[in-house]
């Protein structure tokens, strides 16, 4: 039995929703922290607010009417953004005025510039190629950065020569993660998909070859890092 390119495409789509789930969940344990201690102490809302535009930009991107038969790019990131929209509810709740004020700005300016971004697209663009283009430009933009953000922690690992501060778990789902996402782009080929998730599996391949490289370099007896590192497609 032959199975088509399109069940072979979604097979590989149902996959990597499940592990982008668990890439969603990862910072689970910073938010019953900050839930346990009332306050967000230093921990920082961008990684959140940058996820919840990209899912936003991801999720317009794979409706009908701009790239067709992209269903399960709107359910992972639709997933997606319900847990960002969870997480930055506590930083809201947790926050203190000051914070609480600028997680508002940011959050309204995000949603401000999709509502902008899908009424360009709908107005100026009238084929599925052109909204496609413009809106995969977006995505490949704001995806991009979001993969980006690890280099400060890999950067950390080598000054430190301890990978305290990179958790291997979140390492090899981010690489899997992208490894089902970059094949995701073949099939058909989508440039969009595969620029962000490419670039994204290189940067987590990167993060387990420094892991292997400082492992037994990194004091056991050391308290374990705050610090988290947060992904998506």
């Amino acid at each position: 039995m032959v199975i088509s390119q399109q069940t072979i495409r979604s097979i590989i789509g149902v996959i990597g929703n499940v592990i982008s789930c668990g890439l969603f969940l990862s910072p689970l344990p910073t938010f019953v922290k900050i839930i346990k201690k009332g306050t967000v102490e230093q921990f920082s809302p961008v990684p959140y607010l940058a996820t919840a535009l990209n899912c936003m930009l991801w999720i317009f991107y794979g409706l009908p009417f701009v790239h067709p038969n992209s269903l399960l790019v709107i359910t992972i990131n639709g997933i997606g953004l319900t847990f960002e929209s969870v997480y930055l509810t506590i930083f809201l709740i947790y926050s203190n005025a000051q914070g609480r004020l600028k997680v508002v700005k940011v959050l309204a300016a995000e949603i401000a510039f999709v509502v902008v971004v899908v009424v360009v697209v709908l107005l100026a663009a009238h084929t599925y190629e052109k909204r496609t283009l413009i809106v995969g430009i977006l995505c490949i933009i704001f995806g991009t950065c979001m993969y980006a953000a690890p280099l400060s922690v890999m950067k950390l690992v080598v000054q430190t020569k301890s990978v305290k501060y990179m958790p291997f778990s979140l390492s090899l789902a981010s690489f899997l993660n992208g490894i089902c996402w970059t094949t995701y782009a073949f099939l058909p080929f989508d440039i969009n998909i595969l620029i962000p998730n490419g670039l994204g599996t290189l940067l987590a391949l990167s993060q387990l070859v420094l892991y292997a490289c400082y492992y037994k370099a990194t004091p056991r007896a050391e308290p374990k890092s705050d610090i988290e590192m947060h992904q998506s497609i």
